[in-house]
């Protein structure tokens, strides 16, 4: 393999000739290997960090800091880039030390090779155009690389909240189709009252429907950046008036609405967004859990447990025993919702790692971060197009448990009293008998006083006395 030298402080390192990085990404790349997942997995970090380039460019040029053939060649390198070119030679791990330094090295070293290479000029030439003086101008790792995370991160939230919506979608559908379908409620996994599949289904939209604007919240949070605050916040290396540009520039670019940070040390080190976001996640994980949880209880059987509802069947559930299909679509929701949760603690934990004017344990967060949203949006899609839209009512079942069910005396108690209500329930438990033969039997009410108290419309809403 034909290579090229290059130079940093700890001194020579030879460099593949055809790459587009330089020493500090080899460096990064011989130094870790702990996931096997390079930053290029997620394409969304790669445009916000080439986005941040280009905004920087545009600010040093406008101050006159960067001459402008040399801020046209690098911002015309990350437009590239940002349209998807060249994100195979980001290639250093998502975990590293240095606080993301590798990663902000990554790009400036890619983008430089590519300004160059429009320049005229051979990959490495640094003389005519350096990753450091002139990509990573009036910038720090501190600042570049959060902002662009920050970014990245809101970019990864809006394929979620699609995901979001679908299922929320599919499953406000079920609730329409299912709504005539009578069934017994259940608390505790115990009959409690009447209700229709339909109002099920409705209540697991509605609950899904709230996430959205949660996850929008807190990408407002995401959208207050540090950049313009260099090294620990307070802008050394950076004109006076650059802040404001380059985040303004950044904001034309990403097409968000960006804003500086009112306090630059106080963001510098503070994680609080990036917590907040997480913990958005996991609580999206947790009702996604609980969803897969009642869809597998509701369908469990299909002759011997609850046997409400039938799941589209994906494959043979087992190697031994003939005729088993699992429900391995809730199953694998279930997986990554766990999955999630864990993350969120790992998020917490190196949140809370930062020391003084930096959290060196950024990476982690944001490995974190994008990774949970898209297993969550992947999983979101696969549980809504492989499963919900797919479930079958059976109706049938649904209406021999509420026949067979001692939980309609509920119902009586405002006519018949509690004692009486309790003692019918005991008969019936003991005998066998149900509820409104034996309240019949007794002269506690008629037939038409009992069809009429326990019809499917007094039954699953409120109703005059």
């Amino acid at each position: 393999m034909q290579t090229r030298t290059e130079y940093d402080l700890l001194g020579e390192q030879q460099v593949p000739a055809e790459a587009w990085y330089g020493i500090q990404t080899q460096r990064a790349k011989q130094n870790f290997n702990i996931t096997g997942v390079p930053i290029s997995h997620f394409p969304e970090l790669i445009r916000a960090l080439a986005m941040v380039k280009a905004a920087a460019a545009r600010a040093n040029h406008q101050l006159g800091l960067l001459p402008g053939h040399k801020a046209e060649a690098i911002e015309a390198a990350c437009a590239d880039i940002i349209r998807g070119e060249l994100h195979d030679q980001f290639i250093v791990d998502l975990i590293q030390g240095g606080a993301g330094t590798s990663t902000n090295m990554n790009a400036n070293e890619v983008i430089a090779n590519l300004a160059l290479s429009k320049l005229g000029h051979e990959r490495g030439r640094y003389k005519e155009l350096h990753p450091n003086n002139d990509v990573n101008r009036s910038q720090s790792t501190n600042d570049a690389y959060p902002t662009a995370a920050r970014l990245a991160i809101v970019f990864a939230a809006q394929p979620l909240k699609e995901a979001i919506a679908g299922l929320q979608h599919s499953l406000a559908d079920k609730g329409r189709e299912f709504a005539h379908i009578l069934k017994m409620g259940r608390t505790q996994l115990q009959d409690a009252v009447p209700m229709t599949l339909g109002q099920e289904f409705e209540a697991f939209a509605v609950n899904l429907g709230e996430e959205e604007a949660r996850i929008d919240d807190a990408c407002r949070l995401l959208c207050e950046v540090n950049l313009g605050g260099t090294a620990i916040g307070t802008g050394i290396n950076a004109h006076p008036r650059y802040a404001r540009l380059a985040v303004n520039e950044l904001a034309d670019i990403a097409e968000l609405p960006v804003s500086l940070a009112g306090n630059l040390v106080e963001a510098t080190s503070d994680m609080g967004a990036f917590v907040t976001f997480s913990s958005v996640l996991k609580r999206l994980a947790v009702k996604l859990s609980k969803l897969s949880n009642d869809l597998r209880l509701l369908s469990s059987g299909p002759r011997t447990g609850l046997g409400e509802i039938s799941l589209p069947a994906m494959q043979p559930g087992s190697s031994i025993m003939p005729g088993k299909v699992n429900p391995v679509i809730p199953e694998a929701m279930n997986q990554t919702a766990f999955q999630v949760m864990g993350a969120d603690l790992a998020v917490t934990l190196a949140a809370e790692a930062g020391q003084l004017q930096l959290n060196a344990m950024e990476p982690l967060i944001i490995y974190n971060l994008l990774n949970s949203c898209r297993m969550l949006g992947e999983a979101i899609r696969m549980l809504d197009e492989r499963c919900v839209r797919g479930i079958e009512a059976n109706e049938a079942q649904c209406a021999s448990h509420v026949a067979n069910s001692i939980g309609i005396v509920t119902a009586l108690v405002p006519h018949i009293g509690y004692d009486n209500a309790s003692r019918i329930a005991g008969q019936a438990l003991l005998s066998g008998a149900g509820v409104a033969e034996l309240v019949q039997k007794e002269g506690l009410l008629s037939e038409a006083q009992l069809a009429a108290i326990l019809s499917p419309a007094a039954m699953v809403a409120p109703v005059e006395a």
